[in-house]
């Protein structure tokens, strides 16, 4: 028998080992359950095995070990380059693994590696509650957490790795553990913040936080030549705000949404996007002067549902885009810096690339550095510029401005976040997490993946 006859019959027993399912290039459903999020990536795997539970994963990852074959890991698909699928590998598919246990009584969520943001939020959100997570309601919850989950909660709550109390995984050689503060407590620091790197994480606990059901969702427009002024504004607006205000500002066109007037669609603007998780009352009045600030072109502020203002950002990034992506961190909205946002944001030319600075501080920056992997809980900022299209059309124009762009805040760059690194080398990841942490991660890559079985990441080799 020829070896691809070989692996097709070792993936066929695979199959009758799982609870879940294996799907081979033969399979009907094959080109669907390869596809991630990303529509630039297009990659060919030997066979995805979909897990259903902790157990299947532990049969994926020595049969594919067994096999010589490298091994991708999917929760959401979201991974900016494409990491979670593999050419002529394995896919350990999470996605059927999708249990949500919300304790009210012990504040506390059970979020298996399958669920998706908007998922976790509907389950926690009916007992009026929150985990801290990002701004795309289908990112898996699973990879947003283990590089350190950025988004509308975190000046309130911090990351969500700050609210995470412990992570069950499959490391390489299949064994199955816990990392808590209790349990391998040097593990439990080397998974928040750069997680993928050590095992297959397959459920969270995490910490719940009381949040809404209403908060004050901001969202106010205005054209880009008042950016300037605008972009000035709501570096002194933003410095002063407390910890239940997280902001944002984006350069982009505006999109052609319902919500939107129909007259700014296409057209160049600068927005404020914002959420206050506090005192509703207290939250509109901090956003009044913001929102009467110069000459606003829309205004869509208002109290929404929590679970609205996740979603407030998915339109704009719906599956099968083409993405390109770099970031960096900044220690704040320096004039040089808005001015290269200016310069910059004259040139996009697709409706859906984008410049996004999220604001960081709050509670995000209370945590010690030390306490977790992440890097860069001291910035003011994180960039995100992001070039996206509905297909090849254009699509490498929008890379070339996306790095164009970032070339101009290189100088002014501290750090990066882990989760939006592309093209990223070693030494890429070494910056992004400064050496003194990069080596301390390299010691725990050692002791639990010492053959660098999980390389599909922003890898870490072992030391």
């Amino acid at each position: 028998m020829t070896q691809a006859t070989n692996l097709d019959a070792g993936l066929a027993t695979l199959a009758t080992r799982l609870d879940g399912d294996v799907i081979r290039p033969a399979d009907p459903t094959y080109d669907a359950h390869r596809a991630v999020w990303n529509g630039s990536i297009s990659r060919r795997p030997a066979g995805i095995a979909r897990c259903a539970t902790p157990a299947d994963v532990v049969e994926s990852i020595r049969f594919a070990r067994a096999a010589m074959l490298e091994v991708a890991v999917r929760s959401g698909g979201h991974s900016f380059p494409g990491l979670s699928v593999v050419d002529d590998g394995l896919v350990v598919d999470l996605g059927l693994m999708k249990d949500v246990r919300a304790d009210p009584s012990s504040r506390t969520a059970r979020v298996q590696a399958g669920v998706l943001l908007g998922e976790m939020d509907h389950a926690t959100q009916a007992h009026g509650f929150a985990v801290p997570t990002g701004a795309v309601t289908h990112t898996g919850v699973a990879g947003l957490t283990l590089g350190g989950g950025i988004g509308w909660l975190m000046r309130r709550h911090g990351l969500s790795i700050d609210q995470l109390r412990s992570v069950d995984l499959v490391t390489a050689d299949g064994s199955v553990l816990t990392a808590s503060s209790e349990r391998n407590p040097e593990l439990f620091w080397g998974m928040r913040g750069a997680g993928a790197n050590f095992g297959v994480a397959t459920e969270f606990e995490f910490s719940l936080n009381e949040v809404g059901p209403a908060v004050v969702s901001g969202l106010v427009f205005w054209a880009l030549e008042d950016a300037e002024d605008v972009s000035r504004y709501y570096r002194e607006w933003a410095a002063a705000a407390p910890g239940a205000l997280t902001t944002a500002l984006i350069f982009r066109r505006a999109p052609a949404l319902d919500i939107v007037p129909e007259k700014l669609h296409g057209e160049l603007v600068v927005a404020v996007v914002g959420c206050w998780a506090g005192d509703l009352e207290e939250g509109e009045q901090y956003w009044a002067p913001l929102r009467a600030f110069g000459r606003p072109v829309a205004d869509l502020t208002e109290r929404r549902r929590h679970v609205e203002h996740q979603a407030i950002l998915d339109p704009g990034f719906p599956h099968g885009v083409w993405v390109y992506m770099k970031a960096c961190d900044v220690p704040d909205l320096t004039d040089d810096i808005i001015a290269a946002c200016l310069e910059h944001a004259e040139d996009l030319a697709s409706p859906r690339s984008s410049v996004i600075a999220w604001q960081l501080g709050g509670a995000v920056a209370d945590v010690d550095a030390d306490e977790t992997a992440f890097a860069g809980r001291d910035a003011g900022f994180i960039f995100n510029i992001s070039g996206i299209t509905d297909g090849p059309e254009g699509f490498d124009r929008e890379r070339d401005w996306v790095r164009a762009h970032h070339a101009s805040l290189e100088p002014h760059q501290t750090s990066v976040y882990s989760n939006f690194l592309m093209d990223a080398d070693t030494e890429d990841v070494r910056a992004a997490y400064g050496s003194e942490r990069f080596e301390r991660l390299q010691a725990l890559k050692r002791a639990y993946d010492p053959d660098n079985v999980f390389h599909l990441n922003q890898n870490i080799p072992p030391a």
